[in-house]
C-alpha cells in the first residue's frame, strides 16, 4: 500500500501538470542603437594638390646607359666625319649620278616584279599544300624543298644557261607533234628573264611557307562557326581567315621583301645592270672602291627604310582586330613625347 502510493507520488512529480503552461524559450533583447558618431561617417574634405611640388622619379641607371650609348654614337659619328679615307665628296658625286640612278631603277624593277609574282605563286602553293589532294600536297612540298635547298646563285646560273639543256622552248599538246609556239631558248631567256625567274621561284618557295603558317595560325573554330552560319567558303577565306592571318604573315613577308631587295645584288653574275653591278663597273674603272660601295649601301638603306615605313602602317591597319587601341604613329608619338616632357610651370608652388 505504501509502495504503490510512493510510485504514484513519484510519477506525479515527474510529469508536468496539465494546468501548467509550457516553457517559453528565452529571447534576447535587441541591442540598443549606438549613438550617432559624426566623426566616423563624415567624408574627408578633398585635398588640393595644386600647391604640392612635383618630384620626378629618379632613374640613375637609365641616365648612365644613355650617357654611355651617346658617347659611343658620338665617337662613331666623329670617326665617319673626320676620317678622310671615307671620301664623302666622292660619295656625294656618285650618289645621284645617272648611271647609279639607272641601276637603282633596275633594282626596284626586279624587286617589284619578282616580289609580286613570288607571293602570288607562293599563295597558290600554300593553298595546294593545305588541300586534301595528295598530288597537290606532294607537288607543293617538292617545289619548296627543291628551291629552298639550292643556293640562289646556282638557280640564276641554271636559268641563264637553260639553252644548253633545251635548245628550243615550245608550247603545245604534250606527247604529240602539235605545237602552238616555239622559239630559241637563248632568245627567250635573256639576262632580265633569268634574273626574274630565279628571284621569283626562290621567293615563291619561301612565301608559300610563310602564307601557310599564317593561315594555320587562325583558330579553326572560327571557320566552323562561320560554316555553321552558312557563310560561303570564299567569303570565309577573304573576310575571316586572311585578315587574321595577315597579322602573322606581314612581319615575315616584309623581311622577305627586304631580303629580296638586297638579293637582287646577286644578279651581277649575269652582268645585268642593276645597282650593285653598276657600282662594280664604276669602281673597276675609277678604283674608288670604298666610296662607291658606300653609295650602293646608302641606297639599300633608303629602300629598306621606306619599306619599313610601309610595313609599320600596314601592320597597324591589320591590328584593328587584335588590340583595343591602335598603336601610335611616329608623328603621334613625337607629339605625345613633347606634350609629356613640356616644362611644368612651378611658379607659386611650394
Amino acid at each position: 500500500m505504501s509502495s504503490a502510493a510512493t510510485r504514484t507520488s513519484q510519477s506525479s512529480t515527474e510529469t508536468p501538470s496539465a494546468a501548467e503552461p509550457p516553457a517559453v524559450p528565452e529571447t534576447r533583447a535587441a541591442p540598443e542603437p549606438r549613438a550617432f558618431e559624426p566623426a566616423a561617417v563624415e567624408l574627408r574634405a578633398a585635398v588640393d594638390y595644386a600647391d604640392y611640388r612635383l618630384v620626378p622619379a629618379r632613374r640613375p641607371w637609365r641616365w648612365v646607359g644613355t650617357v654611355v650609348v651617346a658617347i659611343g654614337v658620338a665617337a662613331i659619328v666623329w670617326s665617319l666625319a673626320t676620317n678622310p679615307r671615307w671620301e664623302w665628296g666622292v660619295v656625294a658625286q656618285w650618289f645621284t649620278a645617272k648611271s647609279v640612278v639607272n641601276g637603282l631603277v633596275e633594282t626596284l624593277k626586279l624587286t617589284a616584279i619578282s616580289g609580286a609574282l613570288g607571293f602570288i605563286l607562293g599563295f597558290i602553293l600554300a593553298l595546294m599544300r593545305l588541300s586534301a589532294s595528295p598530288l597537290l600536297v606532294s607537288v607543293s612540298w617538292t617545289f619548296s624543298w627543291i628551291f629552298r635547298s639550292t643556293p640562289l646563285l646556282v638557280q640564276m646560273l641554271l636559268w641563264y644557261n637553260l639553252g644548253y639543256l633545251y635548245e628550243k622552248i615550245s608550247l603545245g599538246i604534250p606527247f604529240t607533234d602539235i605545237r602552238f609556239f616555239e622559239a630559241q631558248t637563248t632568245t627567250l631567256i635573256s639576262q632580265f628573264a633569268a634574273a626574274v625567274l630565279g628571284l621569283t621561284l626562290n621567293q615563291a618557295a619561301y612565301s608559300a611557307e610563310i602564307i601557310r603558317g599564317g593561315i594555320l595560325s587562325v583558330d579553326q573554330g572560327q571557320l566552323e562557326a562561320a560554316a555553321a552560319l552558312g557563310i560561303p567558303a570564299w567569303r570565309r577565306s577573304t573576310r575571316i581567315v586572311l585578315p587574321q592571318a595577315m597579322r602573322a604573315i606581314l612581319p615575315t613577308a616584309f623581311n622577305e621583301i627586304i631580303g629580296l631587295v638586297k638579293g637582287t645584288s646577286i644578279v651581277y653574275v649575269l652582268a645585268y645592270s642593276e645597282l650593285f653591278y653598276t657600282v662594280q663597273v664604276i669602281y673597276n674603272r675609277t678604283q674608288q672602291v670604298l666610296p662607291l660601295l658606300l653609295v650602293a649601301t646608302l641606297w639599300y638603306v633608303v629602300i629598306t627604310s621606306v619599306l619599313s615605313v610601309f610595313q609599320y602602317y600596314i601592320e597597324r591597319h591589320y591590328s584593328k582586330g587584335a588590340v583595343r587601341t591602335l598603336p601610335l604613329t611616329p608623328l603621334q608619338k613625337a607629339r605625345k613625347f613633347f606634350a609629356t616632357h613640356a616644362p611644368v610651370n612651378t611658379a607659386g608652388r611650394k
